[in-house]
């Protein structure tokens, strides 16, 4: 099939229209109308999963993140954006991501979800669906039952398979009302702190962030911006199978970015 019936789809079920003004969610490198046997799902565009979709003989490139969050000036073998881009269109790779639209309309749910959360309700609200119901980033809830924040912490790490987390608080605090935001949510604490969470599940906390939140009683547990987002991938492998079953899907799994030693 043509991959812009792909895109369309996706777009019917995950709006570009929900994206953050300053995203760049949407076709990366590549033709809409090239034919698509093939494609490969990850949560970032590396070199690694570049080479597995190309050896692979992928037609379609789908991540979370988007390859390009910036102009660049230069497409050449020098710049390693540029490289990336050469090496697609040498290999017929057409490329595509969703990214704070899938957060808007798919992510904050469905992390919810893997959590357990009750009575939720949306973080930050950056729109409305079709229905006028109010969407955004990041989710507000309560817990299954009141825990300890180390409680809290196992069931995060069971739930995304997570080997650690990091904790600014007490981990023996109890709580019972939460918020989640996967990815970089330390732009949101204010807005957790208004939804009066007690303990906050998201990644990319940095020194000052946490100590400031503990400072005005609220625990971060910081499981990190990939240990979080990597449920894009399972969720893109089952909906594409749903609605294009003739199609053959790589479902790049990745053990994250870094490692500690």
């Amino acid at each position: 099939m043509k991959g812009s019936q792909i895109i369309a789809r996706l777009e019917q079920e995950i709006p570009l229209h929900f994206a953050e003004c300053w995203d760049n969610s949407g076709l990366q490198v590549g033709y809409q109308n090239r034919e698509v046997r093939k494609v490969s799902v990850a949560l970032d565009a590396t070199e690694e999963v570049l080479k597995e979709s190309i050896l692979w003989g992928a037609d379609l490139l789908l991540t979370h993140h988007p390859l390009l969050m910036s102009g660049i000036k230069k497409v050449n073998e020098e710049e390693f954006h540029g490289r990336k881009i050469l090496r697609m269109a040498e290999n017929h790779l057409t490329h595509y991501a969703l990214h704070t639209n899938f957060d808007v309309c798919v992510m904050g749910a469905l992390c919810s979800k893997y959590l357990g959360f009750r009575q939720t309700e949306v973080l930050e609200v950056t729109g409305t669906d079709s229905e006028n119901r109010p969407v955004g980033i990041g989710t507000v809830g309560s817990l299954s039952k009141p825990m300890t924040v180390r409680e809290c912490c196992q069931m995060v790490k069971e739930a995304f398979h997570l080997e650690s987390v990091r904790v600014f608080g007490d981990p023996e605090k109890q709580v019972e009302r939460a918020a989640l935001c996967p990815g970089s949510g330390k732009s949101l604490v204010g807005a957790v702190l208004k939804k009066q969470a007690q303990i906050y599940i998201t990644g990319d906390i940095g020194h000052h962030d946490g100590i400031d939140a503990v400072d005005q009683g609220l625990v971060i547990v910081d499981a990190g911006h990939f240990g979080v987002e990597q449920v894009f991938v399972p969720w893109m492998e089952e909906f594409l199978k749903k609605e294009f079953p003739d199609l053959e899907i790589l479902a790049q799994k990745s053990a994250g970015p870094f490692q500690v030693l």
